[in-house]
């Protein structure tokens, strides 16, 4: 006989691992950090008896704070990703040489840089992370929009430290300019992602069959994304 069983539960933007176990006496809330070969996971761990689904609801909602207070502890021991500035380039979740040929508006933006502080350098860095954006985040859209049979009022390419991506209901796309420091497959997600917001303006069951269509690994995609080391500086 099964005395358990496992789940996923998705609370506003927070996944959630739900374990329901017939023996337990009480419900637990927990944050897990696991290192892997490629990222260090943090997972949110819920662990209760035969519950209502109202019953774990209100529990989400009372414990929000606390959750995100221990997410944001754990994503400040995460080892973040850096680099020598005005010799290297952070690009699709790899260090390379400024000299590469991608990187090319980068130093010539910092050719132009007459005062060579911190501060100004991040802005040359910032400046070619946006046009570069331009190049090739772009297409990507057009040619998802145009796979996904979806149309859009107009794409923005901005930094944003809390977001990856957004769409509103005028249906204009944002999308963070950091985008370009992560690997390929989550640049793809976060694109259809946003894409998909313009068919549902909400996380519901609809929106990610509509997301899993066109990026049949999104459930782990997603899971992986929150262990993604932190590239919003």
């Amino acid at each position: 006989m099964t005395l358990f069983y496992m789940n996923e539960i998705h609370f506003k933007d927070l996944t959630i691992e739900h374990i329901c176990k017939k023996t337990l006496k009480h419900s637990y809330i927990s944050i897990k950090t696991e290192k892997t070969d490629l990222f260090t996971q943090t997972k949110i761990l819920l662990k209760t008896p035969h519950v209502s689904k109202k019953f774990i609801l209100n529990l989400l909602e009372e414990k929000e704070t606390w959750i995100r207070n221990k997410l944001a502890h754990a994503e400040q021991k995460k080892p973040q990703k850096s680099v020598n500035l005005e010799d290297e380039v952070l690009l699709f979740g790899e260090i390379y040489s400024i000299d590469v040929q991608e990187a090319e508006n980068l130093r010539k933006f910092l050719e132009k840089n007459r005062i060579n502080s911190r501060e100004n350098i991040l802005k040359c860095y910032d400046n070619f992370y946006k046009e570069y954006a331009k190049i090739y985040l772009l297409p990507k859209v057009i040619y998802f929009s145009k796979l996904m049979g979806l149309s859009y009022q107009e794409i923005k390419f901005r930094k944003m430290r809390s977001r990856w991506g957004s769409c509103s209901s005028k249906k204009v796309i944002t999308l963070n300019t950091n985008l370009l420091k992560i690997p390929n497959e989550f640049i793809d997600y976060v694109i259809v992602h946003e894409l998909a917001h313009l068919v549902h303006m909400n996380h519901s069951k609809n929106f990610h069959s509509l997301v899993l269509k066109y990026i049949p690994q999104a459930t782990t995609i997603r899971k992986n994304f929150k262990n993604i080391n932190n590239f919003g500086d």
